[in-house]
């Protein structure tokens, strides 16, 4: 589940809120807790979800310099993997299921000629301006950002994350989770045979639209061996990862490069490990307009 996603809804953090996360905690909510702690417990709680209910926000940064916003309502199921996602701002929905559609997955997009579309979750037009795949959907970024690529040497970056105290996200006690890292920059790649921009992204623990930005390539593109790529060398320059006490799941994940902000995911209205009818994940289910 690794990862990320773009159609995504949340409450605003208040400006209270926002200035006790990225400022200094002077009352803290609960116990000391350690870094090393606070990552395994994360990582469990993440890797034992068997659904996952929620509304996400969304901010991504577009090649354009501009910010691309969305509020999403979210269901997950893990095991078997299945999602669905509809962007409440511009009323798309997406329904993906493992072993149906030839792996394509359904797709509203309430706009003409209003008729639900097969798609692959991976290719060009499911991938135009998003950060991450619909596959992704959920806390897959939180687990890739701290605890990286099974095929990354250096682990640098991942090794930068600290707890740096608590505060309170939209009136619920969390846990701060931040990332320094100073030297990220582009550093030059030369390819080799069978990389794709998400394997040169699993490299470098990166993300792929950030090597299909910069060295102009499509999802799922056979680059030939021996080219040079332009690749960050770690996910961003900052991050922040606001974790709820209760829960132990992440409310807010924002990262920073050299840029500025590249993306920001607000979660609200988690609901974790709670059955989901399978019903919700059928492409006839009443409350859709697929």
């Amino acid at each position: 589940m690794m990862r990320f996603f773009r159609l995504f809804a949340f409450l605003p953090l208040t400006a209270v809120a926002l200035g006790a996360a990225f400022g200094s905690s002077e009352n803290p909510v609960a116990a000391p807790i350690t870094t090393e702690q606070l990552l395994a417990r994360l990582t469990s709680s993440i890797e034992n979800l068997k659904t996952l209910r929620c509304n996400v926000r969304a901010q991504e940064r577009l090649s354009s310099g501009k910010y691309q916003q969305a509020r999403t309502t979210m269901k997950l199921t893990f095991s078997p993997q299945r999602v669905y996602l509809k962007n409440n701002i511009k009323g798309i929905e997406v329904l993906w299921v493992a072993g149906q559609n030839d792996g394509d997955a359904w797709v509203y997009p309430n706009s003409f000629p209003y008729v639900t579309l097969s798609l692959d979750p991976n290719g060009s037009i499911m991938r135009r301006n998003q950060h991450h795949s619909a596959l992704d959907a959920g806390y897959g970024l939180v687990s890739d950002l701290i605890k990286g690529s099974d095929q990354r040497r250096d682990r640098s970056f991942e090794h930068t994350f600290r707890y740096t105290g608590d505060s309170i996200v939209a009136g619920r006690a969390c846990y701060l989770l931040r990332s320094e890292f100073p030297q990220f920059r582009y550093v030059a790649y030369t390819t080799v045979a069978g990389d794709t921009p998400a394997r040169v992204a699993a490299k470098f623990g990166c993300g792929e639209y950030r090597v299909m930005e910069r060295n102009h390539l499509a999802p799922n593109e056979a680059i030939a061996a021996g080219k040079t790529l332009q690749v960050p060398n770690g996910y961003g320059r900052r991050c922040l990862v606001c974790i709820d006490q209760k829960l132990m799941l992440p409310m807010v994940v924002q990262v920073v490069d050299d840029k500025g902000l590249f993306e920001k995911f607000e979660f609200s209205d988690i609901v974790a490990n709670q059955p989901i009818p399978p019903a919700e994940f059928t492409k006839d289910y009443p409350e859709y307009k697929l």
